[in-house]
């Protein structure tokens, strides 16, 4: 039997979380003295704008990175694709020294991107070529805002498997789509020998073999590099045998070169986000479990600049007081680093009671939550604006809400009203009745800090 060996390595989700960088490289320095065949892919969400690397290099830093590392082909996450606006994305790749993959995302004229391809076609030896598509998360309304068309796989995989299968002898699936979707997937469409995942953060010691396709994915932050070992077997012309594992980073001495030149990469980033955005001459205090100045400026602002008269917001988002003294754009994204725009939700008044009371439990209030662009410790107490709230406390300590208006009047069950608040509340269970809302409109590209700037600036005093 004549064979031919090929190691995929893979990475997903690393986020910016810089820590195990430069372990990742030290091994990948190893493994390329004793790896014949080798592919290395990256599966997108590797710029995370809460990081001020990335922030203030627009996420070009993250892409030199890569090309240091020696990527050979990559996807893009949400994060890629949404928290930077069109121009920002479009000029990200630029310089990157790797294709891009991803096949569902389009400008409104129906064009792909010019830094985009569908497919590539990579040829190990003349007996062998993978073929990689890639795909990434339709979250719809957001590239919309954006002025992108992002489609759903389901639109695209299937015309492009059939025409990859046809050029290639096994086919990879670069896939930031999450684990369930790739499992549904593996279930739905024959051929695909591969699905390297992202996006839902699984930990797949040995991936996950589902009707013929290896599903693997490796975690957030770069603590795992997923390796997967291929024998292509020419003469029956099909993998013969494969297997997945995860490479702990942390067991891994740290490439010293690099650990330098992210400290150095971080001193130059401190330095650009140190301008001047406001003067205050007394801290606004932020507390996560009472009512505080800072964090209803904030709310306060989210409220305006939605065109609102009602507004919601978590005092949590806000990570530490501002002020006094100068405030900088370094300061402003320390203190409110999330990747969260300002959001506009129709909504009924039975439903805004629900989601007003719901608000009130401990279940939320203490809720150490993690994703939707959540980059704080806790959700903390909510905060309003336009909305009067009386509460009673139990003897549990639980709050009661008792009553509710706005602009001096009861709220109408049935009539419609709108919210302003913040786009991670449309994403599920933190608050269903604004998730199940059919009417909802996302400011973009602006975030949570572009709104607290802009608040500053209004009420700057020397």
């Amino acid at each position: 039997m004549a064979t031919i060996p090929l190691t995929i390595y893979h990475m997903n989700d690393l986020h910016s979380h810089f820590t195990y960088w430069p372990q990742i490289v030290s091994y990948m320095k190893k493994e390329r003295e004793k790896t014949e065949s080798y592919l290395l892919l990256d599966l997108g969400d590797h710029a995370d704008r809460s990081h001020v690397i990335t922030e203030a290099t627009m996420g070009k830093a993250n892409v030199a990175l890569l090309n240091e590392l020696g990527i050979d082909y990559a996807t893009i996450g949400n994060n890629e694709g949404i928290t930077f606006s069109k121009e920002a994305l479009n000029e990200l790749y630029a310089h990157a020294s790797f294709p891009v993959v991803v096949a569902n995302l389009f400008d409104e004229d129906g064009m792909r991107p010019a830094w985009a391809t569908p497919y590539v076609l990579h040829t190990v030896s003349e007996q062998l070529t993978i073929g990689m598509i890639g795909v990434t998360a339709p979250f719809t309304p957001f590239y919309r805002e954006l002025g992108w068309d992002v489609r759903r796989h389901e639109e695209v995989l299937p015309q492009l498997l059939e025409e990859v299968k046809g050029q290639a002898d096994v086919v990879v699936l670069l896939s930031h789509l999450g684990l369930f979707r790739d499992e549904e997937i593996a279930e739905q469409y024959e051929g695909i020998d591969l699905i390297c995942g992202a996006h839902t953060h699984h930990v797949l010691p040995e991936g996950k073999r589902l009707y013929g396709t290896l599903i693997t994915q490796a975690g957030r932050g770069g603590k795992w590099l997923g390796k997967v070992e291929l024998t292509y077997d020419t003469e029956a012309r099909c993998i013969a045998e494969s297997n997945a594992q995860l490479i702990d980073m942390e067991k891994e001495a740290p490439d010293q070169t690099t650990h330098l030149q992210l400290e150095h990469l971080n001193r130059e980033a401190k330095q650009h986000l140190s301008q001047e955005v406001a003067y205050l001459s007394q801290q606004l205090t932020v507390d996560w479990f009472i009512p505080t100045e800072g964090a209803q400026l904030l709310c306060d602002g989210i409220t305006e600049w939605c065109g609102a008269d009602i507004g919601m917001m978590n005092a949590g988002v806000l990570l530490e007081s501002i002020g006094p003294n100068i405030v900088t754009v370094g300061d402003i994204h320390r203190i409110c680093p999330h990747p969260i725009n300002p959001c506009l939700v129709k909504m009924t008044g039975d439903a805004l009671l629900e989601t007003i009371r719901r608000a009130h439990t401990r279940e939320i209030i203490e809720l150490e939550l993690k994703g939707f662009g959540f980059r704080g410790k806790v959700l903390g107490t909510m905060l309003f604006t336009g909305i009067d709230i009386s509460l009673s406390e139990e003897r549990d300590g639980t709050l009661e809400v008792t009553e509710v208006k706005i602009a001096g009047e009861p709220v109408v069950k049935e009539q419609l009203y709108e919210l302003a608040t913040l786009d991670m509340y449309t994403f599920g269970y933190l608050f269903p009745k604004i998730a199940e809302s059919q009417e909802k409109r996302y400011f973009m590209p602006e975030m949570l800090r572009d709104v607290l700037a802009w608040q500053l600036k209004k009420i700057e005093h020397r």
